[in-house]
């Protein structure tokens, strides 16, 4: 599926686009080193998240993804039909995601806090046809939730699941992953630049609802090799990557370089310092993504002494207005690239200088390495008639997602006819040395360690199940935001949200701290 129209001027374009799609990357991979050690869980994946820790070679990653495209294919699902994804940050997730590709479809990976509520507007807004999940939360098995979903979209037709005691109706994929290797998957024939054709859609937020972001394998590329660049990565690299691959930020700071340098990719599931010390060290990690509150926390502690291989820390910050300077870095024995992400529009990455400050951004061009003359164009920034920052570039959509969905009623990302795409985060830049700086979170959202919402949904929701309610957004050192609740049922409000679908997090707000505050007492 290429987005937009099929005029000449678009088919000519997609014709000279790249042509590298991330399926023909696991080929590369494969011809130099087959044997090599390509995915690894972390060990602590048993008791995060279930299953066993899993740890592949490039040659059994391929075995792993032709299986998943054939069952796929098999299961009558068609060219270009969007496939859910509902999994943590473990190998079955990177796997289906590959397999989904391999088979001629769109991935459509989750946000893992999403609920019945969000999943439902968001699968009904992609017109999805299958759901792949597995993995649990905490106690909630993710699967459970899919069956769920699935029952509240009329579109999907199938639910596939990874792990033990599936649902009934769910199609089992874990007897595709120990199969014998299966025969090749018919390669789907594009009439255009199969790198043109929307490889993977994330879902952004806007007070309407979920907005889906359709981005093709070019666009995909473009923001993993700025990051790549801008961290010196070298090839055959062992990434460790503790961000779930379903936003932007996920897949481009893990998945896609990755694939890029044909190295190792290293999962890290709901963060534990210990073992991602641990990780760091047996892998010889030489890059580590995480988010960037942590980044200091993790050196001060002296976690990321503990590999000495390592090259270059990427602090992801969702919130970019938070980016604050670091103070000592230097005894982290390794580079500190910030990340700013503009929800899922777009991203600009920035190695720090040896005082620890948060390098200059200055409206206008954006290269990848930065401070390199002749280096590559990969985003242009400027500051709307509004005061927000908008970009555009090789990394950013240029239409939206679905085909038509400018014609609905339904929140879409809005393109401008320059191609600029607003970003909604309010901005200054500084007059005469023009450094561009964002401000604020964008009006009327959460931010909740990357989780997006709209305020004004949660407090009608919450309203409705118990007025009178209160509801707070505070500033938090390490998640960006967070909620504080009060209602005069406790307990039986948080029932009634869990009961909707409503996120964890918003349930979470109306916890009962009286009861922890005397317990912390005591």
């Amino acid at each position: 599926m290429i987005l937009g129209d099929t005029s000449p001027d678009e088919l000519l374009q997609a014709q000279h686009a790249g042509r590298v799609t991330l399926d023909d990357l696991i080929a590369r991979a494969i011809a130099k080193s087959p044997d090599a050690v390509a995915l690894v869980d972390a060990a602590h994946r048993t008791t995060t998240c279930g299953g066993a820790p899993l740890r592949l070679t490039w040659a059994e990653v391929d075995r792993a993804v032709a299986a998943i495209a054939a069952r796929l294919r098999s299961l009558g699902l068609a060219t270009d039909a969007v496939v859910a994804l509902h999994g943590p940050n473990t190998a079955e997730q990177v796997l289906a995601l590959l397999g989904v590709l391999r088979a001629g479809m769109i991935a459509a990976p989750l946000p893992l806090l999403w609920r019945r509520a969000e999943l439902a507007q968001a699968l009904d807004r992609v017109s999805a046809k299958a759901i792949v999940a597995g993995g649990r939360v905490g106690d909630t098995r993710l699967v459970d939730v899919a069956m769920t979903a699935a029952a509240d979209c009329f579109t999907v037709r199938t639910v596939c699941g990874f792990g033990p005691d599936l649902p009934d109706g769910m199609v089992p994929l874990d007897p595709v992953l120990a199969a014998p290797p299966a025969a090749p998957v018919p390669v789907v024939e594009r009439p255009v630049n199969p790198a043109a054709h929307v490889a993977v859609v994330t879902f952004d937020t806007d007070l309407g609802g979920p907005v889906a972001v359709g981005r093709n394998h070019v666009e995909l590329l473009a923001a993993g090799l700025s990051i790549a660049l801008e961290c010196r990565m070298e090839h055959a690299t062992t990434v460790v990557s503790t961000l779930q691959p379903s936003s932007l930020a996920g897949l481009s700071t893990g998945l896609v370089p990755w694939l890029l340098l044909g190295g190792t990719l290293a999962l890290h599931p709901p963060f534990d310092a210990a073992v991602l010390g641990d990780q760091l060290a047996a892998l010889d990690g030489r890059v580590l993504a995480l988010p960037g509150p942590l980044a200091q926390r993790l050196a001060e502690a002296g976690v990321l002494g503990r590999a000495a291989g390592l090259k270059s820390v990427i602090a992801v910050w969702r919130t970019p207005e938070r980016l604050a300077a670091a103070a000592d870095w230097t005894t982290a024995g390794c580079a500190l690239v910030d990340l700013q992400v503009f929800g899922e529009t777009g991203l600009i990455a920035a190695r720090r200088g040896p005082d620890g400050r948060p390098a200059a951004i200055t409206a206008g061009a954006v290269t990848a390495p930065r401070t390199t003359p002749g280096a590559t164009l990969v985003a242009e920034i400027a500051r709307s008639e509004l005061g927000t920052l908008k970009i555009r570039g090789s990394m950013v959509p240029r239409h939206p997602f679905p085909p038509g969905a400018a014609r609905g009623n339904a929140p879409f990302l809005q393109v401008g006819p320059d191609l600029y795409v607003d970003t909604r985060q309010p901005c200054r830049v500084e007059k005469g040395a023009g450094i561009l700086t964002v401000t604020a979170p964008p009006s009327g959202f959460v931010s909740i360690g990357g989780y997006r919402v709209a305020l004004s949904e949660i407090e009608r929701v919450t309203d409705d199940i118990a007025p009178g309610t209160t509801l707070l957004a505070l500033p938090d050192i390490l998640m960006g935001q967070r909620l504080f609740g009060h209602a005069g049922h406790g307990e039986e409000t948080r029932a009634a949200l869990a009961e909707r679908g409503i996120s964890p997090l918003v349930v979470a707000a109306f916890r009962d701290r009286r009861g922890a505050a005397e317990s912390a007492a005591a």
